[in-house]
């Protein structure tokens, strides 16, 4: 079994969205980290205003702090972003800012771009929606590939999306896929909102889970360890019998008073997990 490091813990903007990209960077240093997952966002990272300008500020931003980039997550849910868009102009627009995403990515040197299924209409049959989720994810992942960037899944809770929201549909997402190189992310929200855990996804996916959202819930939020009610020390240890390498991000909202102090709430979730490794078998 390989035990997890406190170094696969990388930083992140979540919850920074109302202070300055540089007050984020600037905690996540002090905070030790060496790697961030960059949010998407405005006014941080928002893909369809990035241009080559900003982008090269970012990037003098994270090496004046000696940061890489370990993941790219546009926001794509509360956004009009929607690859499974019955929309043809929607689905057309949201699939050119994937593959804008895919330069960013490339741009920041980051190994992998975070992608979710987009949802279908609810008055309408979901393998039609499903369809054209396929080959938005088979678009992006070739362009992705092209760049040198990896891709990622995520399936959604059910009230997010009505596609890809468990280990099934998101074993029956790859497969209709095919060879396109998408790994797989563990949300552990989604995760127990679908009663579910990790030794779930380990039967289902083995190594090709590749980036882990590591947050407390109850279930549906997405809270500070401690200020919900999952089991931290079973998902890291099961996560250890897993062998697992990649990163581990804290994506918190919670109820939105995160947005207050994220520094604390993002040193109560290191505090936590620092506990938790200790007791972990050598």
């Amino acid at each position: 079994m390989r035990v997890l490091g406190l170094e696969q813990v990388c930083g992140s903007n979540f919850a920074y969205q109302h202070h300055t990209l540089e007050r984020c960077l600037d905690d996540m240093a002090e905070l030790g980290r060496a790697s961030v997952e960059l949010w998407g966002v405005a006014p941080h990272l928002h893909i369809p205003q990035t241009d080559s300008a900003h982008l090269r500020k970012v990037k003098g931003q994270l090496l004046e702090r000696e940061l890489a980039v370990s993941c790219l997550t546009p926001e794509q849910v509360a956004y009009p972003v929607n690859i499974a868009s019955g929309e043809e102009w929607l689905r057309d627009q949201s699939l050119q800012f994937f593959f804008r995403a895919a330069e960013v990515c490339s741009e920041l040197e980051s190994p992998l771009l975070f992608l979710t299924a987009g949802r279908g209409y609810e008055d309408e049959p979901a393998e039609v929606a499903w369809g054209r989720s396929v080959e938005g994810l088979q678009a992006i992942a070739h362009r992705a590939s092209e760049l040198g960037v990896s891709c990622v899944l995520e399936p959604l809770q059910r009230v997010e999306s009505n596609l890809v929201t468990d280990v099934g549909s998101l074993r029956s997402m790859l497969d209709d896929v095919g060879s396109s190189p998408l790994g797989i992310v563990i949300d552990t929200v989604a995760m127990a909102a679908a009663g579910e855990n990790i030794s779930d996804y380990a039967k289902a996916f083995g190594e090709d889970i590749r980036h882990v959202h590591l947050v407390d819930g109850a279930p549906t939020g997405h809270l500070a360890w401690g200020d919900g009610y999952l089991d931290l020390d079973e998902i890291l240890h099961d996560l250890s019998r897993l062998n697992y390498s990649g990163a581990l991000t804290f994506e918190l909202f919670g109820d939105g008073s995160y947005s207050l102090d994220p520094r604390a709430a993002v040193t109560q979730c290191i505090s936590a997990v620092e506990a938790s490794l200790a007791q972990l078998p050598a």
